[in-house]
């Protein structure tokens, strides 16, 4: 199939990408800037997702559209509604007009867990709207579609935007973490390469006009989270947790009820919690310690 990935040069829209060469499917990433991941069995055109001429270009010859542009970040969100609207909810939009145009087969959405919460503000409404966008395509003109939720994601590639990329960087630099929270806030991490292929299976017919949540495997706990995290640094990692007024994340779910039940997707195999807690160690601790001796290796063994 020929894919196109938007978003495709971000954290997990390049791993999708990469899932979707690995399956042997062409694949062509578009975003605003060049990937630094593309591979050279991926086709990399530029642009803006609000440029429909661009859009209608980018669609010529494509089968399938994996949409992962727009702004990603709950708190980005919540700082920039106007943008939010513009980029994630019109974006979208003009998508979907030109895919219907293009006669796409299939469009698949990168939605969220939040979707349908209380938590998360102008993120939680921009990706509602799209959901609601996808739906009313769907019925006006038989856009085959499929919205991935995907929930609390980390992995290599993450960058400041990512609470395990954060957690991790805030240690390394500084060997303390200071967590703002309660330390019972509950997350079923998902790797983002279990979260990738997990992408790619729903190409399959039975998923079709279809919700699917993608979560990981097991249930934790930030202040085990953290533990963990002080383990791993050989115990000489200080861990604070500091009370938090931010209303934007859930506690333990994000999940209201509502009518429009969604899949779960397991991936198993499926990359352990603690193994891939090591590589964002080893990857964020290079990244930081490019050219340099540093103190940091007190960390990482002895």
């Amino acid at each position: 199939m020929r894919v196109l990935v938007t978003g495709g040069a971000g954290f997990l829209g390049s791993h999708v990408a990469d899932a979707l060469s690995d399956a042997g499917h062409q694949v062509t990433v578009f975003d605003i800037c060049k990937s630094p991941y593309l591979r050279p069995d991926q086709q990399m055109l530029e642009g803006d997702i609000l440029d429909y001429k661009i859009l209608e270009k980018c669609l010529k010859e494509i089968d399938i559209i994996y949409h992962f542009a727009g702004i990603a970040d709950i708190d980005d969100c919540l700082a920039r509604p106007v943008d939010t609207a513009r980029i994630n909810i019109l974006g979208t939009v003009m998508l979907l007009e030109a895919s219907v145009r293009a006669n796409i087969k299939r469009f698949i959405f990168a939605s969220s867990a939040y979707v349908y919460s209380n938590y998360g503000y102008f993120y939680t409404s921009s990706k509602q709207a799209c959901e609601s966008y996808i739906e009313n395509y769907s019925q006006l003109y038989d856009l085959k579609y499929t919205c991935l939720r995907y929930g609390s994601l980390y992995g290599p590639r993450s960058d400041q935007r990512n609470s395990i990329y954060k957690l991790i960087k805030q240690g390394l630099e500084n060997g303390k973490i200071v967590y703002h929270g309660t330390g019972e806030e509950l997350r079923e991490f998902i790797h983002v390469w279990d979260a990738a292929q997990s992408s790619v299976k729903v190409l399959g017919s039975e998923y079709e006009n279809q919700y699917i949540t993608l979560t990981g495997n097991e249930k934790m706990r930030y202040k085990d989270l953290l533990e963990m995290l002080k383990e791993m640094m050989n115990n000489k990692l200080e861990v604070e947790i500091a009370p938090s007024t931010r209303k934007a994340h859930y506690r333990v779910t994000p999940y209201n009820f509502n009518p429009k039940l969604g899949l779960k997707i397991s991936c198993n195999p499926h990359v352990d919690m603690g193994q891939g807690l090591l590589q964002c160690i080893a990857e964020i601790f290079k990244e930081i310690n490019k050219d340099e001796s540093s103190d940091f290796e007190m960390f990482v063994g002895e």
